[in-house]
C-alpha cells in the first residue's frame, strides 16, 4: 500500500530530506585521493549527530556501517573500510537520515581528483538521468514515466541501466511502496498522486546493466567489471509540482 502523506508528514519528510543533503554535501566537499571510505564513514555518523539525526543505513538487515560508499565497478551497497581512494577513482555515495521519524535518503558520485573524460560522461549522464526521470513526473501520470524518461537518456548516450535495483517510496520506513524500475514503458505502473514520497536512484553502467553480489552480501559490482555511478533524490508529489526534498533548493 502507498501511503499518502499529509500537511505535518510533508514537513517531516522535508526536514529529514533537507538533513540528508546536507549530509552528502558535506560529505561531497570532504573526498578526495588519500582518504579511506571509513574515515568517510566515521565522519558522517558525526554530522548525522550534529544534524540531530539517526543514521538511516546503520543495523538495517545488519548494514554495519553509516553510508554506503561505492567505488568504481562497484553499483551500491559498497561497506566503507580500509579501501584508500585513488586519483581517478570515482566514488559513489548514498546516504540516509531518520529525523523526527521520517527518512530522506540520497546519493551522488563524484570524481576523485581528476579524472578521465569517459568517467566524466558517465557521471554527468547518470545525473542527467535522474533529473529526467524527476521532470517525467505529473500528478495523474503514471509511475514508469520516470523509469522510461532515465533508461531512454542513460541508453541513448550509450550507458546500460540497471536492472536488480530499483527506486523505491520512502517515509516513516526507508523502503515503502512503490518500488521504481529505472527502465520500462512510460505508461505502466500506478497512477502518480499527491503526497506520494519517491526515492528516485539511476544506477548506470558504463558496460552491461549485469551484477553480482560480493561474499560480504551486501557490495553489488558490475558483472563485467566496469564502471558505475549512482545518483539519488527524495521527491515529494504535491498539489502544484514536484519538491526535491534532498536538493539545496527544493
Amino acid at each position: 500500500m502507498i501511503e499518502i502523506k499529509d500537511g505535518p508528514a510533508r514537513d517531516r519528510m522535508r526536514k529529514a530530506g533537507k538533513a540528508a543533503g546536507s549530509l552528502l554535501a558535506e560529505l561531497r566537499a570532504k573526498v578526495r585521493a588519500g582518504l579511506t571510505t571509513r574515515e568517510l564513514d566515521q565522519f558522517a555518523e558525526e554530522v548525522v549527530g550534529k544534524l540531530g539525526g539517526i543514521p538511516a543505513f546503520k543495523g538495517y538487515r545488519g548494514y554495519p556501517a553509516t553510508i554506503c560508499a561505492s567505488v568504481n565497478d562497484v553499483v551500491v551497497h559498497g561497506i566503507p573500510g580500509a579501501l584508500v581512494l585513488e586519483e581517478g577513482d570515482i566514488l559513489s555515495l548514498d546516504v540516509g537520515v531518520i529525523l523526527e521519524g521520517y527518512y530522506g535518503d540520497t546519493a551522488a558520485t563524484v570524481a576523485v581528483g581528476a579524472v578521465s573524460e569517459e568517467r566524466k560522461k558517465l557521471i554527468r549522464v547518470t545525473e542527467e538521468s535522474l533529473g529526467r526521470g524527476i521532470a517525467a513526473v505529473r500528478s495523474g501520470g503514471k509511475l514508469g514515466a520516470i523509469g522510461h524518461a532515465v533508461q531512454v537518456h542513460a541508453e541513448g548516450e550509450g550507458f546500460s541501466v540497471v536492472r536488480d535495483f530499483v527506486g523505491h517510496g520512502i517515509g516513516r520506513r526507508l523502503h515503502e511502496e512503490p518500488r521504481i524500475p529505472n527502465y520500462g514503458p512510460a505508461d505502466a505502473g500506478v497512477e502518480l498522486q499527491p503526497g506520494m514520497t519517491l526515492a528516485i536512484e539511476p544506477m548506470v553502467n558504463a558496460g552491461g546493466p549485469e551484477v553480482k553480489i560480493d561474499r560480504d552480501g551486501w557490495t553489488a559490482r558490475t558483472r563485467d567489471g566496469s564502471l558505475s555511478a549512482h545518483f539519488e533524490h527524495t521527491i515529494l508529489i504535491t498539489e502544484d509540482g514536484v519538491e526535491v526534498l534532498t536538493a539545496e533548493d527544493r
